[in-house]
């Protein structure tokens, strides 16, 4: 997995960012608002992690090239640009094959040794990215160890390539098919049966947390606590929203994937004032969506999940002043469907302190037939609306 540390260990120890080149490829039909919206979202990947993006280019193409992805004119008119600018970090904003990542990593290494750089260029894809943020921002061992099984799944097929490129050079350097089919064979299957153990291990490991959580929740359930799963889109507010329920102290940070464990918070609603007897509730809250999440970091992260999955009522926090509200709530609807999460849902419009009032009265109409509730975390507004919603649904 060298080729997603190595500008790391140069760029990182040394006082200057990190500066990124980001190309996204599109289909010719994608409109140019979206366009927009996904490149915003790549540079605020790239922030997150701690980048500066110094250029920028979309590409509208149905086909992208089979072998690199990027068609060739454009790679070299890339590579060029990155030199000038002095890039050392090339994000294509989608998921390539395993072979494309490859190819363009050596093109670029051959081509800072050529050039003499005193820094290799790298290439690295949407989900490495996010990978990486990951890595970054974990801080507990369980999703240290989900996001080692996640890199597994999305590198392995890399790895057991460049396995198979190895040997054959290898066998070339011997003389012989033979020797290049045999030690191609070795090193190959080396790679997959170390991963292969690997994963095993981890799996494991990570099944314990599981049958932990599992036993948290029978507890729960025989002492009558309602759950409550706070999920949506990466940065709509979810930690600020355990927060203000509960007085966590969970650090909500204004950047996406602040939360990728489970944090847990109790909040107690009272329903006779005069008694100050009540209703307690337990509310877990998970990481973010995002848009295209693939599978493998689905699943990695569904121990993480499944607290929110088992959970008896799913609030669902959406950034109200987000142009893109509507293509949000799809994603996490759709994320949501994945993991067999079905329970009911409360759609929770966060932020209305920046709508107007036209804005918002427009969201509610739209939003009318639905579990809806409208606050604003950051300015207390609704949220005593919010517990007497839950007090009523569970």
């Amino acid at each position: 997995m060298k080729d997603l540390n190595y500008v790391g260990e140069k760029k990182e120890n040394k006082s200057e960012p990190l500066r990124v080149f980001l190309v996204d490829i599109v289909d010719k039909s994608t409109k140019k608002e979206i366009l927009e919206d996904r490149m915003r979202e790549l540079k605020n990947l790239v922030e997150t992690y701690g980048g500066v993006v110094v250029l920028e280019e979309y590409q509208k193409k149905d086909t992208p090239d089979p072998k690199t992805y990027l068609w060739k004119g454009k790679f070299e008119e890339i590579v060029q640009e990155m030199i000038r600018q002095q890039a050392h970090l090339l994000i294509i904003g989608n998921a390539l094959k395993p072979a494309q990542i490859y190819q363009i990593n050596e093109k670029l290494r051959l081509v800072s040794e050529e050039q003499h750089l005193p820094y290799h260029m790298v290439a690295w894809d949407r989900i490495d990215l996010i990978l990486k943020i990951f890595e970054k921002n974990a801080t507990s061992t369980e999703s240290r160890l989900q996001i080692e099984l996640a890199a597994i799944h999305h590198m392995g097929p890399r790895i057991y390539g460049m396995g198979m490129i190895l040997s054959k050079q290898g066998g070339s350097a011997s003389g012989g098919a033979g020797a290049t089919r045999g030690s191609g064979e070795t090193n190959t299957e080396i790679m997959k049966r170390h991963l292969k153990e690997k994963t095993r291990k981890i799996e494991d490991k990570l099944k314990e947390y599981a049958k932990m959580r599992k036993l948290h929740r029978e507890s729960r359930k025989k002492k009558g606590m309602p759950t409550i799963g706070i999920v949506g889109y990466t940065n709509a507010g979810k930690s600020s929203l355990l927060n203000g329920l509960t007085r966590k102290g969970i650090l909500a940070e204004n950047k996406l994937f602040a939360t990728l464990g489970t944090n847990v918070g109790n909040l107690y609603v009272i329903t006779d004032p005069l008694t100050w007897r009540g209703k307690e509730f337990l509310l877990n809250d998970t990481i973010g969506f995002i848009r295209d999440l693939p599978p493998q970091l689905i699943k990695s992260f569904a121990s993480t999940l499944e607290d929110s999955i088992e959970s008896d009522l799913l609030l669902h926090v959406i950034d109200a002043s987000d142009p893109y509200l509507e293509e949000r709530i799809s994603v996490v609807h759709e994320i949501l469907e994945k993991i067999w999460a079905n329970q009911p849902k409360i759609l929770l419009f966060n932020k209305i302190d920046l709508l107007n009032d036209e804005e918002l009265q427009t969201l509610k109409e739209k939003y009318a037939d639905e579990d809806a509730c409208f606050i604003s975390v950051k300015e207390n507004i609704g949220l005593e609306e919010l517990k007497q919603l839950l007090v009523d649904k569970l």
